[in-house]
């Protein structure tokens, strides 16, 4: 059975890829994942705020900002265990590098165009196979409009592919008013694979003190509604590769992903709540339903529940929101 597939110009053993996550942060864990099955890994990120400033600063912006932490924070170690600056992530890249065979992805956290996306470079050179975009932007002027957001990701996905011959994803927010239109620009701008998409983790209040703090809640098995349905309707519109990311959790949701026209299915909050063997359980899952249905591969398989592939393609669209509602009727 022929569980491989590409992404990013390589071809990998099968689409479970964990994405960025302080799962990534050491070689050991790193290593196990790649033991139980995972086919590349994206580490975790490097923030611009990390190229910026110093690393008391960083400490301050990731525990009291609102709008800039790309992963599950109360996951994270205590800070004098978890600081590692620019310096330290690309000598990690090279560590994870000599101790694993599967492609590493590096990523770069960040909201502006500026001198942090040439570190770009560094990244390439200290030995990463590819590089994923967090463009993590909340908008929050009323005087900037929606082209402004939009403009902002071509911007930085620009002066990046200006720095770098690697690979280059770009992992996206779902709150474009035309997110078909946005990825069609990105992929006309040289992205190579789009991750949709990114989970923006909401502030809440604490009752007691009166202050705004980080609210992490990792994500359920329903979350696959939102990239499913895009990453259907994108299929074969662009030329960059997809990736599915949000409630990956099982065999079964990968397959559906791929069915979509995802080339790889991103875990992170099943990882963090079971652990890298999970993935090897995932592998099962799928494999024994391939073998119930009588798939011999993935390419099989591959878009054939896209927007383009079925025979009703309003179910992506608001038929099937009437048909949900007249569900319950």
């Amino acid at each position: 059975m022929d569980l491989s597939t590409t992404y990013l110009g390589f071809r990998l053993k099968n689409p479970v890829v964990p994405s960025a996550s302080p799962m990534s942060r050491t070689v050991d864990s790193i290593r196990a994942m790649e033991d139980y099955g995972a086919s590349a890994v994206v580490l975790y990120s490097l923030f611009e705020e990390q190229i910026r400033h110093e690393a008391k600063e960083l400490y301050h912006f990731l525990s009291y900002g609102a709008e800039s932490y790309a992963e599950a924070m109360s996951y994270f170690p205590a800070k004098e265990e978890y600081y590692l600056g620019p310096e330290e992530y690309l000598e990690h890249i090279q560590n994870v590098k000599r101790a694993v065979d599967i492609p590493v992805i590096a990523s770069l956290n960040g909201s502006t165009v500026g001198g942090w996306t040439e570190y770009a470079k560094n990244i390439e050179e200290a030995g990463a196979d590819a590089l994923e975009l967090n463009v993590y932007y909340i908008p929050t002027d009323p005087n900037r409009s929606g082209s402004y957001v939009e403009q902002l990701y071509i911007e930085i996905l620009q002066a990046v592919k200006a720095k770098v011959t690697i690979p280059v994803a770009m992992k996206l927010s779902p709150f474009f008013s035309s997110p078909v239109n946005m990825a069609k620009r990105l992929d006309d701008h040289g992205a190579n694979g789009l991750v949709l998409f990114n989970r923006f983790y909401q502030p809440d209040i604490d009752l007691e003190t009166l202050e705004v703090e980080p609210s992490v809640v990792l994500s359920s098995p329903d979350a696959i509604r939102l990239p499913l349905r895009w990453i259907g309707i994108l299929h074969k519109n662009i030329r960059a590769d997809l990736a599915a990311s949000s409630g990956i959790h099982s065999g079964e949701d990968v397959l559906k992903m791929l069915m979509v026209g995802a080339n790889i299915a991103m875990m992170c909050s099943a990882l963090l709540r079971f652990g890298p063997k999970h993935i090897r359980k995932v592998l099962n899952e799928m494999q024994q339903w391939m073998i119930a249905h009588e798939y011999e591969s993935l390419e099989q398989m591959r878009g054939s529940m896209s927007h383009r592939a079925i025979s009703d393609p309003a179910a992506f669209e608001r038929a099937n929101y009437m048909k949900a509602l007249n569900s319950f009727m």
